[in-house]
């Protein structure tokens, strides 16, 4: 970004303090508005779950998502749009329908039956499968803490299962949002190739409007439902949309221009708990001890296999 004299920068000593600590504080600020807007739809599909099924939920967000980020591409290209690949066209899509489309509506699911803060907890498994998937799709390295990850998170899953089984919850949510869990674990897969064709932006965009038109069948039961929902309900579907949704991959990617890919991912592992947190304050509702303990664990093993040790440098994958 070119800046004049006189907006305090000289041609000797570059960038005044004042500008280098703005342009630190910025990406700090995407991240903690990441991590609270994401940690928010994990509480507001809770709230939605007795007003709107899970593909209404869905198809309200990726409208409110896809036209949002329609204005952002315009805006940032100044209304110049670069023609896809063929390649991109292909794995946008096909990220899109798994992890906008399916994801989405696996997520809502899960909503119906346990608490939020567990879902996140679950969910946020999504780094490790990521983790395998690049050893097993991509042929990197299978590390020792990547395996030792594995071991702690499963201990951690069977601690929250064995929660389930005393019924303190429904195992049947469990199931689902493990089944979100990979949904996003492939998504983000396969958004890795998808990236190598085109820039992050135009990939959310594209992505958005694959899974908005996978959903375009649940149209109808969306206008049905609609009659009957209160306004709280659709401005949070709506806001789901443009905020975790739009602005949320957004601010994520502005984020890992700024910082190692290794600390920005770090954060997520900070959801769950905010999650805890808003859904205490909110809707009244805390998972069950063994649950939280379990999550703990889970989260631990994730954060063994996904951060590297200061200093290391990052083999190119």
């Amino acid at each position: 970004m070119a800046v004049t004299a006189n907006q305090g920068v000289t041609q000797d000593h570059g960038v005044t303090p004042d500008a280098a600590r703005t342009r630190s504080v910025l990406p700090v600020a995407a991240i903690i508005a990441t991590v609270l807007m994401w940690a928010s739809s994990f509480v507001l599909i809770r709230f939605s779950a007795g007003e709107l099924s899970p593909g209404p939920l869905a198809l309200l967000r990726l409208l409110a998502g896809a036209a949002t980020l329609s204005i952002l591409l315009l805006w940032v290209r100044r209304g110049r749009l670069h023609r896809p690949t063929r390649a991109a066209l292909l794995l946008t899509a096909l990220f899109g329908v798994i992890w906008f489309a399916l994801y989405t509506v696996v997520f809502n699911l899960a909503g119906h039956y346990i608490d939020a803060g567990t879902i996140a907890m679950v969910v946020n498994l999504a780094p490790l499968m990521v983790g395998v998937g690049a050893v097993v799709f991509f042929k990197e390295s299978f590390s020792t803490r990547l395996f030792l990850g594995m071991v702690v998170s499963l201990c951690g899953i069977g601690l929250i299962t064995v929660a389930g089984s005393t019924g303190q919850l429904a195992l049947a949510g469990l199931g689902i949002a493990l089944i979100a869990a990979f949904l996003y674990a492939a998504g983000m897969l396969i958004q890795k190739l998808a990236l190598r064709h085109t820039d992050p932006l135009t990939a959310t965009w594209l992505a958005c409007a694959a899974g908005t038109i996978a959903l375009l069948p649940f149209l109808g039961v969306t206008w049905a439902e609609l009659q009957t929902t209160s306004t709280p309900v659709v401005l949070g579907a709506i806001y789901m949309g443009i905020g975790p949704t739009a602005l949320g991959f957004w601010f994520w990617g502005y984020a890992m221009n700024h910082f190692p890919t290794g600390k920005v991912a770090a954060s997520t592992l900070a959801v769950p708990a905010v999650v805890v947190v808003m859904s205490w304050l909110t809707l009244g509702e805390i998972p069950p001890l063994l649950g939280i303990i379990g999550g703990a664990v889970t989260l631990t093993g994730v954060a063994i296999a996904q951060l590297r040790r200061p200093g290391r440098p990052a083999r190119a994958g």
